[in-house]
């Protein structure tokens, strides 16, 4: 089906600007006045498919989205007129185009998690269920409102993790220009004149100059090296399952870093598990849909087994403790929430927890980064500053007055 452009007047007299697809102009005039607009232009355009490029769908949007409608759908107000005000007030012209083909969808007779499946690139398959199960329960305010405060969650996570990694990506960046730097311009006029004095030269500076030397002949081979090795290991993790494998385990392993990562694995599965659990979604679909979103192939697989387990007719605690890769304290929150019947409430708990823990780790991370790689750049300079003032000093101390 062609994809049109066009430009309508709804019925307060703005212009509405969007795409949606049509079979030819009269087709696309009619699905516009099913959206309470008037047709003043519409072309149908190159691209295919029902989105197009350009500014994608941010998590702020969604959060906007679900705070919208459950406030909307709290106080009454049916679907589709909440869709309609809110695709007034979207700036995110993509995101403007999925409210007005939702609207459409839903106008011709489907429900809002139907409309809302019909977008995957926005709208995750945990998102749709959820809605789904709210729509089935008649406690859609409710899912839409765990549905916002999840996303803030997300949102706040994804902030601790880029604050994690990126910090000593750009320090450590710093430190290594400054060592490039030393070495490229600064270590060849020193070493220059030590070879002019004619003695011989230490063991220290005789390395200190051959890298040197590597770094002003092969200067180019030093600035790629970081991004071919990048994208060589994403390359070979995306065309081997194996390597992707072992990489995400190294990742949640690693020193330091690796058992941060864990905790923002495991308190985005804990968090997410409660969240279906409570909107009413069955034990084994919830782990069916939180092995697409916790982001790590290992634990992935162990949700995967554990839920093989728990169909074979295991319990819920002993299937994840013979997962392996679960920590404690989700064991121990697993069977608590198992024996109470409290099994979301149990699950947050585990996502509260861990969630404290990582903000205490990143901010003792962050304060362990900068003295380290300070220590590590005082150690190169004074590398650099005894291999040249070494041979020096010998020669002074040969001198005779």
């Amino acid at each position: 089906m062609p994809l049109y452009t066009y430009k309508a007047i709804d019925a307060e007299g703005k212009n509405v600007i969007g795409r949606t697809e049509a079979v030819n102009s009269f087709d696309l005039e009619q699905r516009l006045l099913r959206m309470g607009l008037d047709l003043v232009y519409g072309a149908p355009t190159s691209q295919t498919g029902r989105l197009i490029g350009g500014a994608r769908v941010k998590r702020q949007d969604l959060i906007n989205f679900c705070f919208h409608l459950e406030q909307l759908a709290g106080a009454g107000v049916p679907v589709v007129e909440g869709l309609v005000d809110l695709r007034e007030s979207i700036d995110n012209p993509r995101f403007r185009e999925v409210v007005s083909g939702m609207l459409e969808s839903i106008q011709g007779g489907k429900n809002l998690s139907q409309s809302l499946a019909e977008y995957p690139e926005v709208f995750s398959k945990v998102f749709v269920s959820l809605v789904r199960s709210g729509e089935q329960t008649g406690r859609l305010p409710e899912v839409l409102k765990s549905l916002t405060e999840s996303l803030k969650w997300e949102d706040e996570l994804a902030a601790q993790t880029k604050k994690l990694l990126v910090y000593p990506l750009f320090v450590g960046s710093i430190v290594m220009l400054v060592t490039f730097f030393l070495m490229i311009y600064l270590v060849p006029q020193m070493t220059g004149f030590i070879r002019n004095m004619g003695q011989e030269i230490p063991l220290q500076t005789l390395i200190l100059i051959a890298v040197s030397d590597f770094c002003i002949n092969y200067w180019w081979a030093v600035l790629a090296a970081p991004f071919v090795v990048w994208f060589g290991v994403k390359f070979a993790a995306n065309a081997n399952p194996a390597i992707a494998y072992t990489l995400d385990r190294y990742k949640i392993t690693m020193p330091l870093i690796g058992p941060i990562l864990k905790r923002i694995v495991l308190s985005r599965f804990a968090s997410s598990f409660a969240m279906m659990y409570s909107s009413g979604i069955t034990v084994l679909d919830a782990i069916r849909s939180t092995e697409e979103i916790v982001g790590n192939r290992p634990i992935e697989y162990a949700l995967r087994s554990a839920g093989q387990q728990i169909a074979e007719g295991k319990n819920l605690t002993m299937a994840f403790q013979d997962a392996g890769l679960f920590p404690p304290l989700v064991i121990r929150m697993l069977k608590i929430g198992e024996n109470t019947g409290a099994l979301d409430t149990a699950l947050l708990n585990v996502s509260y927890f861990y969630n404290r823990e990582v903000r205490e780790a990143i901010g003792k991370l962050q304060s362990m980064v900068e003295p380290a790689l300070t220590v590590v750049l005082g150690a190169i300079l004074g590398w650099v500053m005894l291999s040249v003032l070494g041979p020096v000093y010998d020669t002074i101390s040969k001198m005779k007055f």
